[in-house]
């Protein structure tokens, strides 16, 4: 497993390099570039630049470079935690994201925490009683959850909480609390403003982890195994979560790992609407602005989510399910 593991960090490097330059191609295909983008908004603002300053601007960011000098300058950093220098905010990528990598991870744990702990049981119950009532009725929400977007939730509940409850919907804290000192009161404000996006983020997630515990079940109560456990007088309770559930419970383990990146794409769009200090608003201004480093540091640390996302949904998988061995 040792061995595996490893074997599986090495290979993440060169899918890293290779990622890596796509995304800086990616965003090199705009046309123009961040001095474009400034010299337009200076011009909608009523001013301008002249042609000595727009050069002097591309030298200094190193702009008038090649791609392929533009490429290195930007990645030979990374071995030094170095992710390169923010155009438009003139300091360094890394003290611009920190802070709010910490809040973007915080809400993409709590979502995932919050799809494992609602889908496994409504899946186990809709495989139990097939058809039921209570099937049918989390199937149609299921449907539900699959087909509303994220960024409509967010403003369904925006405004939902606004004009029909009157509470503050936007933010970590309450206007009041913006300011005040640290407490217990504060801690339990901040609560309040933390579960609607954990819940509009895990909602299609949880949708999608319903179906797949359901269909798995099914297919595993009619297993012969199953069927002799059943034979030998074990109760039904015991036979599905200590034999079935078992069973079902690893696709959704193999799912994890793809659902790492999606909720940290949710907690970008959902950040956005809900003006929480995650990456997506400085993200959208990145692209916008075509702050090129800014913009592809926040790409790859997506992928480095993604990359270690599968290699712990594999490690969990083998440690759940003995019959898995890796060579």
């Amino acid at each position: 497993m040792i061995a595996y593991i490893v074997k599986r960090i090495l290979g993440m490097i060169p899918t890293f390099i290779i990622i890596s330059m796509i995304t800086f191609i990616i965003i090199q295909l705009p046309p123009g570039d961040f001095v474009t983008t400034a010299q337009a908004e200076i011009a909608a603002s009523g001013g301008g630049m002249d042609a000595s300053a727009v050069e002097a601007m591309r030298i200094r960011y190193g702009l008038d470079q090649p791609i392929p000098v533009q490429y290195w300058r930007w990645v030979s950093g990374f071995p030094r935690g170095d992710f390169g220098y923010s155009l438009e905010w003139s300091a360094p990528v890394w003290d611009i994201i920190a802070g709010r990598l910490g809040w973007t991870l915080l809400l993409s744990g709590l979502a995932l925490v919050f799809m494992w702990l609602v889908s496994i049981p409504i899946g186990i119950y809709s495989a139990r009683y097939k058809y039921s009532l209570g099937d049918n009725m989390f199937s149609f929400l299921g449907f539900l959850g699959l087909s509303v977007p994220d960024f409509m939730l967010s403003l369904m509940w925006l405004v939902f909480a606004t004009m029909m409850l009157g509470i503050s919907a936007s933010g970590l804290y309450s206007p009041q609390m913006v300011d005040a000192p640290w407490s217990f009161v504060k801690f339990l404000d901040l609560l309040n403003h933390l579960w609607p996006p954990v819940v509009i983020m895990g909602v299609a997630g949880t949708a999608e982890l319903i179906r797949i515990m359901r269909g798995n079940l099914l297919d595993i109560l009619n297993q012969q195994y199953v069927t002799t456990a059943r034979s030998k007088g074990l109760v039904e309770k015991v036979v599905v979560q200590k034999y079935a559930v078992r069973m079902a419970i690893n696709p959704l383990i193999s799912v994890l790992g793809m659902q790492i990146p999606k909720m940290i794409s949710s907690s970008i769009i959902v950040g956005f609407v809900l003006s929480i200090p995650t990456v997506g608003p400085i993200f959208l201004r990145a692209l916008i602005t075509q702050d090129m480093y800014l913009a592809g540091a926040i790409l790859l640390l997506m992928t480095v989510m993604l990359l270690i996302g599968n290699l712990l949904a594999d490690i969990a998988l083998a440690w759940v399910d003995p019959r898995i061995r890796y060579e």
